[in-house]
């Protein structure tokens, strides 16, 4: 049977090193964007959300490697890389004063009750979708210790060059010994846009063969690699069934793939979901209950599922604990404003437990 090893710490290095898009996220609450005067402005991508939320709330020694445009915008999410305790290793990208390359923005508003979140681009000519294999020094990174590398669809989605570099980094990463997990996060406007002239399942395919652990659901592992699997419309969102069906296809493809891990969500309003969780590690599967979620703001829920996980697998904890407090952080942090955690571990560690909303005096 497969065993899944987690390096020790090592002093002086990284528990955790993602590799992804960094972005703006420009959020008008619950104000539809054609009459919002005013956004916040989050620093966020799907990748560096795990490394943030590990560093921020769970105490981990991360960091990310992406693209950094020098700019006033690229300023701003160093600043914000910063902020939630992330080590920052960039391969630097200069602004011509008028076309870029850019740090893109991702627009996406909350939306309320019965009217749907919106989510758009500007990805235009994307700084990180210009890396490519040779921009960054994986044998000098992982020398210096690095027990887990991360990385996703969403930065694999690109260019025809990020998932070059994606396996590139997985490759060096196997070789130094790190845990590899991707997060599949199939979204289909970026593969229909990236200029690749492949498909999402060939290149996607490619990518699982160096990883270990999948994050994904059941839509993500049929669009994202073209399994077929059961009728995703057909089962409850909570019924896990479907989930496991397709993993044993997950396993006749990829034999190096320990585990595969999801959240499962039935969206009742935008405001109120039904939250859980499973776990496939190694032939055994595990699932965490169902709560009730009074959702502030839903993005970023799947990235801090993750991290709960992984913090839990690397600090050695048993996988039903494990996948506990990756459904408890993803469920508290859609009670926050942004992509990234506000949560504490002990919050966190409550909430897995069972603990409730009531006051803390």
């Amino acid at each position: 049977m497969l065993e899944l090893k987690i390096p020790a710490k090592k002093a002086g290095g990284l528990d955790f090193l993602s590799l992804g898009a960094l972005v703006t996220r420009l959020d008008p609450g619950i104000v539809p964007f054609g009459f919002a005067d005013f956004y916040q402005v989050h620093v966020s991508g799907g990748e560096f959300n795990v490394s943030a939320n590990l560093a921020r709330c769970f105490g981990q020694n991360t960091a990310v490697t992406s693209a950094m445009v020098d700019y006033p915008i690229g300023a701003k999410i160093e600043g914000g890389v910063r902020t939630m305790g992330v080590q920052g290793i960039y391969k630097r990208f200069k602004h011509d004063g008028v076309r870029g390359p850019n740090m893109a923005q991702v627009w996406s508003d909350r939306g309320q009750g019965v009217r749907a979140p919106v989510v758009f681009y500007n990805r235009a000519n994307e700084a990180a979708a210009l890396l490519k294999p040779g921009d960054f020094d994986w044998d000098a990174l992982f020398a210096k210790g690095v027990r887990w590398f991360h990385s996703g669809g969403i930065f694999a989605a690109l260019s025809p060059t990020t998932p070059e570099l994606v396996i590139e980094g997985m490759k060096a990463a196997k070789k130094a010994g790190a845990v590899v997990s991707f997060d599949l996060n199939y979204r289909a406007k970026l593969w229909a846009a990236n200029g690749a002239g492949t498909s999402a399942s060939s290149v996607l395919g490619r990518i699982a063969e160096q990883v270990d652990i999948l994050v994904g659901n059941e839509e993500d592992l049929q669009m994202g690699l073209g399994l077929k699997g059961p009728d995703i419309h057909a089962a409850s969102k909570l019924d896990p069934e479907a989930f496991y069906r397709t993993i044993e296809e997950v396993k006749e493809r990829w034999p190096n793939v320990k585990a595969v891990a999801t959240t499962l969500r039935d969206v009742k309003s935008t405001n109120r979901h039904l939250w859980s969780a499973v776990l496939w590690l190694e032939g055994k599967r595990y699932a965490a209950p169902t709560a009730e979620l009074d959702v502030y703001d839903r993005v970023g829920g799947g990235d801090g599922f993750a991290a709960g996980l992984f913090y839990g697998l690397l600090e050695g904890k048993e996988p039903q604990e494990a996948l506990a407090l990756g459904w408890a952080h993803g469920a508290l942090l859609t009670s926050f404003p942004g992509d990234t955690t506000m949560a504490t571990l002990d919050q966190v560690v409550a909430f897995s437990k069972g603990g409730s909303a009531r006051i803390q005096r």
